[in-house]
């Protein structure tokens, strides 16, 4: 089972955004909160497309909205990206948890797994073909891999643009650009290490999309 019979074949990015909310494409509808789609610049340069949302952002019904989502807009504007020419959303719509019972009522992310990845896509894709940008910013192996399938490793393609063309008939390709989550930021060892390398790369997206200009 997919999304696909959710998503509808007309419509602007509010239209997609309503029939999101009743998506029943996998099962992690049933313990989210609310779907979190896509949010941003309907005329976007850049798309950047995170992993899943975090507790916060199913609370709130918005992407990046938590302490990734701070760290992403502090790198944004580091990088010369004005956040107003971004879209921001995920590559699974529906917050994927477990419950710790050492530790209250809080809920812990789990990683989706590769079937709600493929579940997940035709949203992205969906979202991709009415964006039309010039630059998708893939933050972390999940956004890699609903755009250039399971084996896409971050580690082997991070920082360096590639063509991403949709399925024929969903508008034209995009540049592409790997890196990091922001959360990986976060969790790392040696943080200031990490940020600069999201750093790096958000700057070769910035590059990449005057180029292209």
């Amino acid at each position: 089972m997919t999304a696909e019979q959710f998503v509808p074949s007309d419509g602007d990015l509010a239209a997609l955004a309503k029939a999101a909310a009743h998506c029943e494409g996998c099962e992690l509808y049933r313990d989210a909160t609310q779907t979190v789609f896509g949010h941003g610049n309907e005329h976007a340069r850049y798309v950047l497309v995170g992993e899943q949302p975090g507790d916060q952002e199913d609370k709130r019904g918005l992407p990046f909205v938590g302490p990734a989502g701070a760290l992403l807009d502090r790198a944004l504007a580091e990088a010369g990206i004005d956040p107003a020419e971004t879209y921001v959303t995920n590559a699974v719509k529906h917050f994927r948890w477990k419950s710790a019972p050492d530790r209250g009522k809080r809920r812990i992310h789990e990683k989706p797994g590769t079937t709600h990845i493929n579940a997940c896509r035709p949203w992205l894709l969906a979202e991709l073909s009415r964006l039309r940008p010039k630059v998708i910013v893939l933050l972390g192996a999940t956004a890699g891999q609903s755009l250039f399938g399971s084996g896409f490793r971050v580690g082997k393609s991070r920082g360096v643009p590639v063509d991403w063309q949709p399925p024929e008939g969903s508008g034209p390709g995009a540049k592409a650009v790997a890196t990091v989550h922001p959360s990986a930021v976060l969790r790392a060892p040696d943080r200031d290490t990490a940020y600069a390398g999201l750093l790096a790369d958000l700057r070769t997206c910035a590059e990449l999309a005057g180029r292209l200009d």
